[in-house]
């Protein structure tokens, strides 16, 4: 059998119309609830979101009081799923998380059982997850990696859909551990978070009156979120947007890179990770395939916390982001057509 053919005009498999249109309209009725009760953060939201439908896990960062657990609390209500609360803090330990085993029985049948930590949820809010020590961190990351918690060396499954959205405190707040390099690796993406606009505050201050936040009824359900998950694999990649996507990541790299601002780049998850996060854009705007604007407009939340700026960079004010701008300047996206069929479907 001979071997499908590769290239820029490689033929692919698009989702059909009715896929297309009732994912879309699941997710617009997540949206508009969403907007009922955050203001002024509706690209943090729309962000999220991409992160739920990619399947992977999201890192705010911001100052406390910008409505974080508000919005996750809010989107396990928009989806019927179970919400569980993590406070991070420094005396907090890997079994406060995971569970542990405690005796029960009478006299004649003392056994140990297993109690499940609050990581055994669907959406989960880990907060401030830079104020706790490392080793507590890497219970919750191995987690959110092997969709298990190991607890005496025995594994537990995690319920599925399993969605953590941590947040951090900026790293110049006192008291906090950053977050390793590879540890960061595990997150899909890292939004940053911007101080609330004056006019969001006027908003919140005439609407909410110190009144309890809103109950929000659900207008989807487990099943829909996992069927959701499920179609955003099947958005189309040309070949041509893949070649893109791994030029952006390699490029990244101080080694490809001579004289960029970086000290070290992004591997093969990241571009895994580019990769569902643009498929989630896509799906977002309604489109069956991936077009090289769905990957621009992921690419700084998906890499910003997977690169590492030189020291010299650092010393001048240099950002990340002005980093990856640099890099996509670079990379044109004139020559790399995409096939016919898609270039139509997108216009």
């Amino acid at each position: 059998m001979s071997e499908p053919a590769s290239g820029p005009h490689s033929p692919v498999n698009l989702l059909d119309d009715r896929q297309i249109e009732s994912a879309r309209q699941t997710v617009q009725k997540i949206q508009d609830g969403l907007r009922q009760v955050l203001f002024g953060i509706d690209e943090i939201a729309r962000f999220t979101l991409i992160g739920l439908l990619a399947g992977g896990h999201v890192l705010l960062e911001g100052l406390p009081g910008l409505g974080k657990t508000q919005l996750v609390r809010s989107l396990s209500q928009l989806v019927g799923l179970q919400f569980r609360r993590l406070q991070f803090t420094p005396d907090l330990l890997p079994s406060d998380i995971t569970g542990s085993h405690i005796l029960s029985g009478d006299s004649q049948s003392r056994r140990f059982e297993f109690h499940p930590g609050p990581i055994f949820g669907n959406l989960i809010l880990a907060d401030e997850i830079n104020r706790a020590s490392p080793k507590t961190q890497s219970a919750l990351l191995e987690a959110m990696q092997e969709h298990c918690a190991t607890v005496l060396g025995e594994p537990h499954p995690l319920p599925q859909p399993f969605f953590v959205l941590a947040t951090q405190n900026p790293i110049e707040l006192e008291g906090t551990y950053p977050l390793p390099e590879a540890q960061l690796d595990r997150f899909a993406l890292k939004i940053l978070l911007p101080p609330a606009s004056e006019a969001a505050m006027t908003r919140i201050i005439l609407e909410r009156k110190g009144r309890p936040d809103p109950i929000l009824p659900p207008v989807a359900d487990r099943n829909q979120i996992i069927q959701l998950v499920e179609t955003t694999r099947e958005v189309a990649i040309a070949t041509a947007v893949a070649e893109y996507i791994a030029a952006i990541v390699a490029r990244t790299s101080p080694e490809s890179n001579p004289g960029s601002l970086l000290r070290y780049g992004a591997g093969p998850r990241a571009a895994l990770s580019l990769a569902q996060n643009a498929r989630a854009h896509a799906l977002l705007e309604g489109r069956p395939h991936v077009g090289f604007d769905d990957v621009q407009a992921v690419v700084h939340a998906t890499l910003r916390h997977r690169i590492g700026l030189s020291h010299t960079a650092r010393l001048d004010g240099a950002t990340t982001d002005q980093a990856l701008d640099k890099i996509i300047e670079s990379i044109p996206v004139q020559g790399r057509d995409l096939p016919k069929s898609l270039a139509e479907s997108k216009t």
